[in-house]
């Protein structure tokens, strides 16, 4: 349970450190697989490739804030809540798998099947963190309209480039 300042200051630095670990993976796939990406046929509402950097910090941001915030919410309940703690962690290696698919196999149809499975992880994480914390689900919301676009882009890009 996170009621000393120090265990706070733990949670915080574990949400931030499993959001950098997430974010710095992709950043190396998405910088290796470039000429790749540069190179399909993509839709004209694509964003270009050096929109994500930014994008994708402030979304991460918003996400391990709120994530820490969720975790707090157990002070005032003197109990961890693992389902809200454990949801959050399944969301984040499935957005670490999506990008491992996406760019580092270069498998937009099996990414495409995964970003399902994320947003749906996504819903449920923001529901449980809204028992525990309405502004820590509302953080999460940034992350769900991401993946809803991501999760539209993978698809345009599958269809656009099956061979």
């Amino acid at each position: 349970m996170p009621s000393s300042r120090a265990a706070r200051a733990l949670g915080l630095t574990g949400s931030l450190g499993g959001i950098t670990t997430t974010a710095t993976t992709g950043a190396v796939l998405i910088s290796v697989s470039r000429p790749w990406y540069d190179g399909l046929d993509k839709p004209r509402w694509a964003s270009p490739t050096i929109a994500f950097a930014p994008a994708w910090s402030l979304v991460a941001a918003s996400q391990a804030v709120g994530a820490w915030l969720a975790w707090r919410a157990d002070d005032e309940r003197d109990a961890l809540d693992v389902p809200a703690v454990s949801s959050y962690a399944v969301q984040l290696w499935l957005s670490l798998a999506w990008l491992l698919l996406f760019f580092g196999l270069r498998k937009p149809g099996l990414a495409l099947i995964e970003a399902v499975v994320l947003w749906v992880a996504l819903a449920m994480t923001i529901a449980e963190f809204g028992r525990r914390h309405r502004i820590a689900a509302a953080l999460m919301l940034p992350s769900l309209f991401a993946v809803s676009y991501l999760g539209m882009l993978n698809l345009s890009i599958w269809r656009r480039n099956r061979t």
